[in-house]
């Protein structure tokens, strides 16, 4: 999967405009038939947000079973409307707000005898994760263990947390584990000039 600067920037561009017109007007914006067509394969994405250097909201899909335009949109609402962690965006806050994508590549099981290859068999800065075990599943995008400087086995530690599991969930037989890898792109400042990240 290749994404062009330009993609990344109309993609961010967009994930803004969708949240602005969804929340003057609570409906969803109308997308052009360039941009549906430019992005109608499908493709799991997330839509973070960051104000003040902190995380606002964050929600996507992570399997690719519905198209980018479509996902991106509903990802970026979900984001800054539905994000249990936080309450929801205020219209009045979208200037102090950074918005940055990640289109995902579709998750694949990592198939080891032992759970001690694991770690082993992720790479920081290109591997997001997901954990699947009996009671829920829980997802870490590649660029999180970068930003807290964690290691392989650090990075399946909290990622059990965040699928409620214990941090060592990931050694045991029954729980699963998929990578996927991420193209991130993010704007500088608030509605500011758009980059891709270089994990």
């Amino acid at each position: 999967m290749s994404l062009s600067d330009e993609d990344g920037e109309i993609l961010v561009r967009t994930a803004r405009s969708a949240v602005t017109e969804h929340l003057k007007t609570r409906k969803k914006m109308i997308l052009d038939e360039d941009f549906k067509s430019r992005f109608s394969y499908n493709s799991g994405v997330f839509v973070t947000l960051n104000k003040d250097e902190k995380l606002r909201g964050c929600i996507g899909f992570p399997t690719p079973e519905i198209k980018l335009y479509q996902s991106l949109v509903d990802a970026a609402i979900a984001s800054a409307t539905e994000d249990p962690r936080f309450p929801s965006v205020r219209y009045e806050e979208l200037s102090d707000i950074i918005f940055e994508i990640t289109v995902l590549t579709p998750p694949a099981e990592i198939c080891v005898e032992d759970a001690s290859e694991y770690p082993s068999r992720i790479r920081i800065g290109r591997d997001g994760l997901i954990v699947k075990w009996e009671f829920g599943a829980g997802l870490l995008l590649p660029q999180v263990p970068v930003e807290y400087g964690w290691n392989e086995e650090e990075f399946l530690n909290h990622t059990c947390e965040k699928a409620g599991a214990p941090q060592d969930c990931w050694k045991r037989k029954s729980t699963k584990i998929l990578r996927f890898e991420g193209i991130v792109f993010k704007e500088t400042s608030p509605n500011g000039d758009v980059i891709r990240i270089q994990l």
